[in-house]
C-alpha cells in the first residue's frame, strides 16, 4: 500500500518519501510540499472527529495541532509525538474601543502569542521535531529573529536533540535571546542579517547532515496551518471573510493557503477566506512583487523595528503567491508608526502582542480606510507572538525614546513624592 503522505516539490512535481530528511528538491531545489492522499483519509475525517478532541486531556490529541493529526502528520506513531500542548489558543472578539479604532465592526483576534514559549513557532516546531526524530536526528538548526529560536531550543530540549541557533549580529531582541540561552541551545552571531543567516544555516544542513528547522521544512508548515483549522474550530467552522497575518518569511501565508484548500477539498468549509498578508513598509519584498503581479521575485535590504518580519528575502515566496493567488487575497504594508500605534492599542485593550503581530491589526486598519475591507465584513487578524517579546520596544515607545516614531498613545511613567496629597493629585489628572 502507498504512504499516506509524501513530499512533493511545489516546482517540478518530483516526490520523496515521507521519511526522507529533504527539505527542498533533489532534482529542481524547489520547495516541497507535505501531500497526504486525502482520498484516503477522508472517510476518518469529520468535524465531529476534531470537536471530540477538544475534551482530550492526554498528548497528543489535547494539543491544538495534533487535535488534527490526520491532516499534519498521518503516521507519526503518537508515542513519538514531540508535543507541549501548544495551540488552544484564544480567539478574541475585538474590544470595543480597539475595533472603532481599526473601523471594523466585526473584528476578532487570534493570539498566538499564547503557545507555550510565546509565539505561532510552536505550532510549526512540534511537526519539525516530530520529524527529526523520525528520521533519526541528533541536532538540528535553524537561522532566527528571535521567534524561531526560542521554540527550536525547547523542542529540541524535550526531545533530547542539540540545538544550534544562528542569530543575525546585533538583531535580536532580549526576551528571545534569553529563551533560547535557557533552554540550552548553542547560541552564535553571525555578522550579517537574517537573510545571510537562512543562507548559511541551509548551506550547512545540506553539507554538514544537520536536521534543518526554519520554515522551508515543510513539516514546519504542516503545524502551522492548524492556526487557520483552529480558528475555524472555534468559530463552529464559519468561515471569515478575511484573515489577515503578518507577512516575513511567509511561512504562515503558505501553511493557511494549503491548510484551507485541503478543509474545502473535505467538505469540512464551502468556501476560503480572503488572505491578508500584512508586511511592514521597510521589509515588505512580498508586497513589491503583489503590486507588479508577481512578475519580479524582489529582495530588499530589510529594515523595520518589528524584528520578527525583518525579513528581505522570503524564504516561502512560491508558496505564499500560490496561496494569495488561491484565495483572492491582497498584501499590504504598514509604516513602523503605524504598527506601534495598533501594537499600543491592542496591548491597551488588554490583550497585547509582539511589534510585529500588531502588522495584523494596522493593516486592516489601513485595508478598511481603502475600500479594500468592508467594514462590516468579518476578519480574523492573526497575532503571532506575546507582549513580552520585546519589551525594549514597549518601554521606547511609552517613554518617546524611538526614532522616527511618534508615541501616540503614549502610556508615560510617573513619580510623586510619598505622600497622600501626592496620590490624590495624580487620581485627578
Amino acid at each position: 500500500m502507498t504512504a499516506l503522505s509524501v513530499l512533493k516539490c511545489v516546482t517540478c512535481g518530483h516526490e520523496h518519501a515521507i521519511d526522507d530528511p529533504v527539505y527542498v528538491c533533489s532534482r529542481c531545489g524547489g520547495l516541497l510540499d507535505v501531500v497526504h492522499d486525502l482520498e484516503r483519509l477522508r472517510p476518518q475525517l469529520s468535524r465531529e472527529l476534531f470537536d471530540a478532541r477538544l475534551c482530550a486531556v492526554e498528548p497528543p490529541y489535547n494539543s491544538g495541532v495534533w487535535r488534527f493529526k490526520e491532516l499534519v502528520f498521518p503516521s507519526a506513531a503518537d508515542d513519538q509525538i514531540v508535543t507541549r500542548g501548544e495551540g488552544n489558543t484564544t480567539l478574541y472578539r475585538a474590544p470595543t474601543k480597539l475595533a472603532a479604532w481599526v473601523g471594523s465592526r466585526a473584528l476578532s483576534l487570534k493570539h498566538e502569542g499564547e503557545n507555550p514559549t510565546g509565539s505561532f513557532k510552536d505550532r510549526g516546531m512540534t511537526g519539525g521535531v516530530t520529524h527529526a526524530k523520525l528520521v533519526g536526528a541528533s541536532s538540528a538548526l535553524c537561522a532566527s529573529t528571535g521567534n524561531t529560536s526560542a521554540s527550536m531550543s525547547s523542542y529540541c530540549a524535550l526531545a533530547g536533540l542539540r540545538a544550534l541557533v544562528f542569530f543575525p549580529y546585533g538583531n535580536i531582541a532580549a526576551g528571545k535571546l534569553a529563551q533560547s540561552v535557557a533552554y540550552g541551545a548553542l547560541n552564535v552571531q553571525v555578522r550579517g542579517d537574517f537573510d545571510a543567516c537562512l543562507e548559511l544555516v541551509r548551506k550547512a544542513s545540506r553539507q554538514l547532515g544537520i536536521y534543518l528547522l526554519n520554515s522551508v521544512n515543510p513539516f514546519r508548515l504542516e503545524g502551522q496551518k492548524t492556526i487557520a483549522f483552529e480558528l475555524l474550530q472555534q468559530r463552529r467552522w464559519r468561515v471569515p471573510d478575511w484573515i489577515a497575518l503578518p507577512g516575513g518569511n511567509l511561512g504562515n501565508t503558505s501553511a493557511f493557503g494549503k491548510g484551507l484548500s485541503e478543509l474545502q477539498a473535505l467538505g469540512l468549509i464551502d468556501r476560503l477566506p480572503r488572505i491578508a498578508v500584512i508586511q511592514a513598509e521597510g521589509a515588505a519584498p512580498f508586497y513589491q512583487s503583489y503590486c507588479e503581479g508577481f512578475a519580479t521575485r524582489h529582495q530588499v535590504k530589510a529594515q523595520t523595528l518589528a524584528t520578527a518580519i525583518k525579513i528581505g528575502n522570503p524564504a516561502s515566496y512560491f508558496k505564499a503567491r500560490r496561496t494569495i493567488e488561491l484565495t483572492d487575497g491582497v498584501v499590504e504594508a504598514v509604516s513602523d508608526q503605524e504598527i506601534l500605534d495598533a501594537k499600543a492599542m491592542v496591548d491597551a485593550a488588554g490583550i497585547g502582542c509582539e511589534p510585529a503581530s500588531a502588522a495584523s491589526v494596522a493593516g486592516v486598519r489601513k485595508l478598511i480606510a481603502k475600500g479594500v475591507i468592508g467594514a462590516d465584513e468579518d476578519v480574523v487578524a492573526v497575532l503571532t507572538g506575546h507582549v513580552l517579546k520585546d519589551p525594549e520596544i514597549i518601554m521606547g515607545y511609552h517613554q518617546g525614546a524611538l526614532d522616527s516614531v511618534q508615541s501616540n498613545f503614549a502610556n508615560a511613567l510617573r513619580a510623586i513624592d510619598p505622600t497622600l496629597e501626592a496620590v490624590e493629585s495624580l487620581l485627578q489628572q
